[in-house]
C-alpha cells in the first residue's frame, strides 16, 4: 500500500489503491495532476454530469448567489434562486403534474427518495389511512444509501451488511427482459413483471401498501436496464385500483439523461403521483435533490396542520438553487435533450459491435444511459465467478487507457452478474462516441484474453 495514502487524514472509496489527483474538466474531459486526458464515460462515474465540465455560466450563477447570500436557514427564510428553480421544475414536470405540483429541495438522491416515502406516509395519515405505510420495491433496484431506503431498494450487496438493522419492504421482480424472473419473451410475456405488482398488494393487504417506487432505466444494479414498452401503463393502472402512489426514481434519469426532462415520459401517458430526483439537475456542480408531488397530496399534507416532516439543514440552499437554475439553462440553450436522444441512439448502435466479442452478453439502454453485460457463456448466460471481478477489472483497465467508467454486480440474483454503466455527458459529439469506441473496444479485449484466455 503506497505510505503517502495512509497517510492521508480522509477515506476514500477505495481502501489501497492509489488514485489520480484531478486537475481540471472541460466537455467529456477530465485531465489529472500528472496530464493525463479521460474521457468522462460515465458523466462523473454515476451518471451526474449532464451539460460536461466547466461550464462557466453555472459557476458564475452560484459565484454571484454566493456574494449576495450563501446560506439561509429554510425554517425562516425563503430565497429568490429557490423560487426560480421550483417555477422551472413545474413547467418540465411530466404529464399532469405539468404546472401542477410543488418540490421540495434537499441535498441527495438518497434525500430525494427518502421525502418521497415520506410524502407518501403523510399523506395517507391525513387522508385518514393510517395503516398504509408498505412500500413495494423492486428486486436489482437502488434507491439510495441511507439505512431506512436500504430496507426498500433492492441492491443485495448494498443490503446485506445493515441488514438486521432496517424495516424490510415487500419486493417484487425487476423488469429485466435479458434475464426475465419468468422466463418468458417479450411481449408474449404479457408484462408478467409488471403485473407482480399487483400481487404483491393483495398479499401485504392493500390496506398496508402506500407506495410502489421504480426507476425508469435501472442503474447502478442492473446497468441500464430500461422497462420495456407498456410496463409502466400496468403498473400506473394497478396503483389507481389500489390506492397506493405511484413513486419514480429519476435520480439518474432525470434532466434529459434519455431524451426527455423526466425518464418517466418515455412511457407515453403515464404521470407518477411523486418524483425523487437529484444528481443531472445541477450537473455534479452541487450537491441538490429535488421531491416532486402532485399538487393534491401537498394540499392534503399542508391541511394536515404539521410542516412537511423531511430535511436537513443544507436544504433549499440559494447558491445550489442558482446553480440549478443554470444548469436547466444551459441544458434548454444547448439543446441537450434532442443530443441525448440522437447521440444516444448512436452510441447505443455502436455499442452493439462490441457484441461480436465473446464476454459481451448484452448491450441496452435508452439516450445517453446505455450499458454492458458480461457473461462466460453467452449461449448460456452464465456470469463470471464472483471472485474474478471482471467488472471491476473491465473498469480499471478502461481507466488504464483513458477511459472513465462505472462498473456494477449483482443482476444475476443480487449475487452475480457484472455490468457496466456508459453514460458520457449530454454534449458529447458522434466524433467523441467514436474515440469512446475505440477504447471500449480494446479494452474489451484484453479483458477477453484475462478471463477466457
Amino acid at each position: 500500500m503506497d505510505e503517502k495514502a495512509v497517510q492521508m487524514p480522509v477515506i476514500h472509496r477505495s481502501w489501497d489503491l492509489p488514485l489520480p489527483l484531478i486537475e481540471r474538466g472541460e466537455g467529456i474531459y477530465l485531465w489529472d495532476q500528472d496530464g493525463k486526458r479521460y474521457i468522462d464515460g460515465s458523466a462523473g462515474s454515476s451518471v451526474v454530469v449532464t451539460i460536461g465540465h466547466g461550464v462557466q455560466s453555472v459557476v458564475d450563477a452560484m459565484y454571484e448567489q454566493g456574494k449576495k447570500v450563501c446560506f439561509a436557514a429554510p425554517h425562516v427564510f425563503s430565497n429568490e434562486p429557490m423560487l426560480e428553480l421550483g417555477k422551472m421544475v413545474a413547467e418540465r414536470a411530466p404529464g399532469t403534474l405539468r404546472n401542477n405540483c410543488r418540490t421540495w429541495f434537499g441535498t441527495t438522491g438518497t434525500d430525494a427518495v427518502d421525502s418521497a416515502v415520506r410524502t407518501a406516509r403523510e399523506y395517507f395519515v391525513f387522508t385518514g389511512k393510517p395503516s398504509k405505510f408498505a412500500v413495494v420495491g423492486r428486486w436489482q433496484a437502488f434507491h439510495g444509501n441511507s439505512i431506512a431506503v436500504a430496507g426498500i431498494h433492492g441492491h443485495t450487496d448494498r443490503r446485506r451488511l445493515f441488514y438486521p438493522m432496517y424495516r424490510n419492504s415487500p419486493h417484487i421482480p425487476p423488469a429485466y427482459c435479458y434475464r426475465c424472473h419468468f422466463e418468458k419473451t417479450y411481449p408474449e410475456c404479457d408484462l408478467k413483471c409488471a403485473r407482480a405488482l399487483e400481487t404483491a398488494i393483495r398479499q401485504e393487504g392493500p390496506e398496508n401498501v402506500a407506495a410502489f417506487i421504480a426507476e425508469p432505466v435501472v442503474g447502478a444494479a442492473l446497468g441500464s436496464v430500461p422497462a420495456p414498452p407498456g410496463y409502466f401503463q400496468v403498473i400506473r393502472d394497478i396503483c389507481d385500483r389500489y390506492d397506493v402512489l405511484m413513486i419514480v426514481d429519476e435520480v439518474m434519469t432525470g434532466f434529459g439523461r434519455i431524451g426527455h426532462w423526466f425518464g418517466i415520459e418515455e412511457w407515453e401517458g403515464v404521470t407518477p403521483d411523486i418524483i425523487a430526483t437529484a444528481k443531472g439537475m445541477t450537473s455534479g456542480y452541487t450537491a441538490m435533490s429535488a421531491t416532486i408531488a402532485k399538487e393534491e397530496i401537498w394540499q392534503i399534507i399542508q391541511e394536515g396542520g404539521l410542516p412537511f416532516l423531511a430535511g436537513h439543514t443544507m436544504n433549499q440552499n440559494p447558491v445550489s438553487c442558482a446553480g440549478g437554475v443554470a444548469v436547466l439553462k444551459y441544458l434548454e440553450e444547448k439543446n441537450l435533450l434532442a443530443n441525448s436522444k440522437e447521440v444516444g441512439a448512436y452510441l447505443l448502435e455502436r455499442l452493439h459491435e462490441l457484441l461480436e466479442l465473446d464476454i459481451i452478453g448484452d448491450v441496452r439502454g435508452k439516450g445517453l444511459m446505455c450499458g454492458l453485460e458480461f457473461v462466460k457463456d453467452k449461449e448460456t448466460k452464465e456470469p463470471f465467478p464472483r471472485e474474478l471481478k471482471v467488472g471491476r477489472r473491465f473498469e480499471l483497465e478502461a481507466l488504464e487507457r483513458g477511459l472513465i467508467l462505472f462498473a456494477g454486480r449483482g443482476c444475476v440474483e443480487g449475487a452475480m452478474g457484472d455490468m457496466m454503466l456508459v453514460t458520457p455527458p449530454l454534449v458529447i459529439t458522434r466524433q467523441q462516441v467514436d474515440e469512446m469506441m475505440d477504447i471500449l473496444k480494446e479494452t474489451t479485449k484484453a479483458i477477453q484474453a484475462q478471463v477466457l484466455g
